[in-house]
């Protein structure tokens, strides 16, 4: 009789212990917190307003489709461009969310480090490839031959300009500048300076959008060279673009000029809706802003001006989608990743944040080509760059805004300052 009961308690311990190997195999399965048997997803983002919107359509549609899983949204500040220590916390600690929705320039940089899942065969067998996108954004979201992310949307950068400023100075509204000349001239007679206070500045080529990288390419310059994997910061039209940069915040005084981007709000308060900057680089995004907080603002949108006046281009980034190493319901978060990442669920965020898809036919059927502002963005799409895929993208980027701000405040001459990026970025890339 010991002996049975002995054989019995061997024989339940062993059930016991498949049951948790199952429980584990199985992540998906109910855990402590879900109700109704529904697999809850926790999906980390920075969406705010109109774009806030459209990542909640897509929340909800998937929701409807997919009854078993429920989708919990948490907002975290600051997340993009070099910005996601909490993310990076939460992988390092084991407790990542399942999803993210992630800045699609930092994936390489991500990936390399073991930070994200590979989707490399979960796409591979729902049929998700290259030719769904447009292959930058393919491109972005993959490292070494795999994909670690799916893109969602792609964006592009003009100058933003208020038509109403234009007719008052006596520029013409309907012929916005194209060389750098003329962008200086309209950002002259726009200005209005009452001692060390702006009234109204007509320019400011660091603000919002207006990043190193556009201004070195809409110079002729480059940042990477890929057949020799040399970083090319100090290339010497960049140079040129950042002296152009330093001498324009000697014109206007840099630290006059901080009084008003350290000011800088958003939403209703954006300088741009308010009318405190007459001409902003801004992306497509920008529109919905507009659209809600100032509906009647008289603007327009030009490409970025040359030396030259031609060979216009943009740069273009965007968002993607991830499963941060160590998700623990990785079979739901791919199930949401996907739907994101396909029309349908493009189409719902895109109509509302106003964000262009990454996918060309989506912003077809939104009609982005026939709208009077949209289509000057798709129009230059076929022009614009993308940053270089590296495993430190971040490091770059905040590299390249270290040398203007130090370029701009006379720390250095722009030559010493982005031979500094070259020299720092690339040491980083050799270790």
């Amino acid at each position: 009789m010991v002996y049975k009961k002995s054989v019995l308690f061997k024989l339940m311990s062993l059930l016991f212990v498949f049951v948790l190997v199952l429980s584990g195999c199985s992540s998906d399965k109910k855990v402590e917190g879900d109700k109704d048997g529904k697999t809850t997803i926790t999906f980390w983002h920075s969406t705010t307003s109109e774009t806030a919107k459209g990542m909640n359509n897509v929340i909800k549609a998937f929701e409807k489709q997919n009854p078993d899983i429920k989708v919990k949204s948490v907002y975290i500040a600051n997340q993009g461009e070099g910005s996601n220590e909490k993310l990076l916390t939460s992988i390092a600690g084991g407790n990542p969310p399942d999803a993210a929705y992630f800045d699609r320039f930092e994936v390489a940089s991500w990936a390399a480090k073991g930070s994200l899942e590979d989707l490399t065969e979960l796409a591979a067998a729902d049929g998700i490839k290259k030719e769904n996108y447009y292959p930058y954004t393919w491109d972005e979201a993959s490292y070494e031959g795999k994909l670690y992310g799916i893109p969602t949307t792609t964006d592009a950068r003009l100058v933003f300009y208020n038509k109403d400023h234009f007719k008052e100075v006596g520029l013409d509204p309907e012929n916005p500048p194209k060389t750098i000349k003329e962008l200086e001239d309209a950002a002259s007679k726009l200005t209005i300076k009452d001692g060390k206070r702006f009234k109204r500045i007509g320019f400011i080529p660091w603000y919002a959008q207006g990043w190193f990288y556009g201004w070195g390419w809409t110079f002729g310059g480059d940042f990477y060279d890929k057949e020799t994997k040399t970083v090319t910061a100090n290339d010497p039209k960049n140079v040129e673009a950042l002296e152009w940069i330093t001498d324009f915040a000697k014109k206007y005084n840099v630290e006059d000029i901080s009084g008003v981007t350290d000011s800088q709000g958003t939403g209703a308060m954006d300088p741009f809706l308010t009318g405190q900057i007459s001409m902003k680089i801004s992306g497509n995004f920008n529109v919905a802003t507009i659209d809600m907080y100032k509906p009647d603002l008289n603007y327009g949108v030009f490409p970025i001006p040359t030396p030259t006046g031609t060979d216009h281009t943009t740069w273009s980034g965007g968002w993607s989608v991830v499963i941060p190493k160590g998700a623990k319901k990785k079979e739901a978060a791919w199930k949401f990743l996907k739907f994101f990442g396909e029309e349908e669920g493009q189409k719902l965020f895109s109509e509302s944040s106003r964000d262009f898809s990454a996918i060309e036919s989506v912003n077809i059927d939104l009609g982005y080509a026939d709208d009077p502002i949209f289509k000057e963005f798709i129009n230059i799409l076929p022009n614009s760059k993308s940053r270089p895929v590296m495993t430190e993208g971040s490091l770059y980027w905040n590299e390249l805004q270290t040398a203007v701000e130090n370029s701009t405040r006379d720390k250095g001459t722009p030559k010493e300052n982005l031979d500094k990026v070259t020299k720092t970025v690339t040491d980083a890339l050799e270790k």
